[in-house]
């Protein structure tokens, strides 16, 4: 998009937003010119506690399905609007509700604490919903007796079982973006760029958290940069979160981790789906709209209040 047309659709979302009385909710992992239009950009659980106290009357989520689903569960009474319906997420792919409700079923004196990236239908069926930023202080809040099923990141469940000692039941679900990562390319960057340090999210493969320096959720990375010494980092994580990185340390070198394939597989092939003429049409259209049932949004409802009053 040229510079003259990327105004003039930044100008019309401004116009619109007011005209709606929307706010624009976007993932860290949008691009960046979706990014710096948002009013608020965050991780999943920052968007689902500010989608639980806008007083807006139209959120247009510049995210992934469940995101938005999720803030739909939150304001009933709201439109909520996303750019592109096809922007979904392998880990919520990966868990379809009635494999997790029978799963449930099959092992119903564990506690479902399942983590954010996933459908309403299966949030609906969990106990309590969790994000990376929280999951570990929900599940020490969880009697030491009580048995846990955690769903549906496998990796994100491993390295929280090791973090608070806890055994845990884990789907065997995985993010296409964390798991691409190449662990010999890392080290050969690693060997480039010695002083830098490697910050990788927790969705990532067991042997590249060995060698992180740091783990955390994406605003926790982001929260780390912004306070390490360090003038170089390697970000295992999607590439997205470089554009606020960058942002708030501009004398700051900010490496991708690369993955094993010639590919931009670092980039979240459902985040981004959605584009600035999207985001405009979604908005000037007030479509695609997300919709569920009553019922969906009931059940689904309060394992999201449990998470929010836990963290």
């Amino acid at each position: 998009m040229n510079a003259a047309r990327t105004t003039d659709v930044r100008e019309e979302i401004l116009r619109l937003k007011e005209e709606m009385h929307a706010v624009i909710l976007a993932h860290f992992y949008q691009e960046g010119e979706i990014q710096d239009i948002a009013d608020v950009v965050g991780d999943s659980l920052e968007l689902a506690r500010r989608a639980a106290a806008t007083d807006a009357e139209v959120i247009v989520f510049a995210g992934v399905h469940f995101m938005a689903e999720t803030a739909k569960i939150l304001n009933p009474d709201k439109q909520v609007l996303l750019p592109d319906l096809n922007a979904g997420c392998s880990l919520a792919e990966g868990c379809p509700a009635d494999r997790f409700t029978a799963f449930r079923r099959a092992h119903p004196d564990h506690v479902s604490i399942t983590y954010i990236n996933c459908s309403a239908d299966v949030k609906a069926a969990s106990d309590i919903i969790c994000t990376s930023s929280n999951a570990e202080k929900i599940i020490r809040q969880i009697p030491a007796g009580q048995k846990i099923f955690f769903a549906p990141d496998r990796n994100l469940g491993r390295y929280l079982a090791r973090k608070t000692g806890r055994d845990m039941l884990l789907w065997e679900g995985s993010c296409v973006v964390h798991e691409t990562f190449s662990l010999r390319k890392l080290m050969q960057i690693q060997t480039e760029h010695p002083g830098a340090e490697l910050i990788a999210h927790p969705e990532c493969e067991e042997p590249l958290l060995e060698r992180a320096r740091f783990i955390g959720s994406t605003s926790a990375l982001l929260r780390h940069v912004q306070g390490s010494p360090a003038r170089e980092f390697i970000v295992a994580t999607e590439s997205g979160i470089l554009h606020q990185m960058q942002r708030s340390c501009p004398d700051k070198t900010f490496i991708p981790a690369p993955p094993e394939a010639n590919c931009a597989c670092n980039d979240c092939p459902y985040m981004k789906l959605n584009t600035m003429d999207k985001l405009f049409a979604c908005m000037k259209n007030r479509a695609p709209e997300i919709v569920l049932s009553p019922a969906v949004i009931e059940r689904a409802r309060l394992p999201i209040e449990r998470m929010l009053s836990m963290s």
